[in-house]
């Protein structure tokens, strides 16, 4: 079985070479050959290193992108670029920075092996941030479950069957959010457990702002369903307030209009034609490793 790990990255030099260790170290044991294309989404800091002691990967490989376009993004075009020009049975995007913890990648390839070609998400059970940003995710969570109906307690970490890839290719919301394409295009996936592991290096780049947009992006692959329970939401709120109704009590249909607006802008962010022309914002590629041999 051909497994590629496919990592975005920006500016996490450090995590990085930290991240293909430690994926070193946990595929040790595995009957399958595994590979690692790195997405490198126009960092302003220098990238490529010498990697060392990675005689259990098979292959490195670096693409470096001309223009940052932004994590989801990234992760299209590294999908788009696996698909159309490599060999491989599963792909398993990860972060880059630690978060994603590859001692988890065997519990996706043991699966994998009897899944019989189903794609597998890995099911956060535990997260290692700070108490705020714990409130936040849940807050998060619930946004996307209330307006959506949509239960995604996954994020990029998640092991995708060859059938899958091409799936997320033909869905133009893949290049606005890469958990809402999934939830949308795959009804029936596995999953495994999966604690959030802490960052190698740095503070996490995840801001309640970050977040809110994540969510909204989530949100916006579903805008029928959003549509229809906000229109819904609004009937019943008005019959509820009319014979009260004030500035403080038309608040909450203010935010709410103002989150549909929000989500209807995000919406132009799902381009097919910026999508089937990813691979046109390739600058280099650099071969870190190929055929188990080092080239540096």
């Amino acid at each position: 079985m051909k497994i590629i790990i496919l990592v975005p990255i920006y500016n996490d030099r450090e995590s990085l070479k930290e991240l293909i260790k430690n994926i070193n170290l946990e595929v040790k044991d595995l009957n399958c050959e595994i590979s690692i294309i790195i997405i490198n989404d126009a960092s302003s800091q220098q990238i490529l290193d010498n990697y060392e002691n990675v005689e259990n990967i098979h292959s490195i490989e670096l693409i470096n992108m001309k223009e940052n376009r932004g994590h989801a993004r990234c992760i299209a075009s590294g999908l788009k670029y696996i698909f159309e020009k490599k060999e491989f049975d599963y792909v398993i995007p990860m972060d880059g920075d630690g978060e994603d913890r590859p001692e988890e990648i065997k519990k996706f390839i043991q699966l994998a092996e009897q899944s019989e070609g189903k794609s597998i998400v890995g099911e956060r059970v535990k997260r290692s941030e700070g108490l705020f940003f714990q409130l936040c995710y849940q807050f998060h969570k619930f946004l996307a479950l209330a307006f959506t109906g949509q239960s995604i307690k996954f994020g990029n970490f998640t092991c995708l069957s060859k059938a899958t890839v091409e799936k997320m290719l033909n869905e133009k919301a893949t290049w606005n959010s890469f958990s809402g394409s999934l939830k949308k295009i795959e009804k029936d996936l596995l999953s495994i457990p999966s604690i959030r592991g802490t960052r190698y290096f740095g503070p996490s780049k995840m801001s309640f702002f970050n977040l809110l947009k994540h969510s909204l992006s989530i949100i916006s692959v579903f805008r029928k369903t959003v549509l229809i329970r906000s229109a819904l939401f609004i009937v019943f709120y008005i019959l509820l307030i009319k014979s009260n109704a004030s500035v403080i009590t038309s608040l909450p249909l203010v935010l709410l209009l103002a989150m549909i607006y929000s989500i209807s802008s995000l919406v132009l962010r799902e381009n097919v034609e910026e999508f089937d022309k990813s691979l046109d914002n390739v600058h280099t590629i650099d071969i870190v490793k190929q055929s188990n041999e080092k080239l540096f």
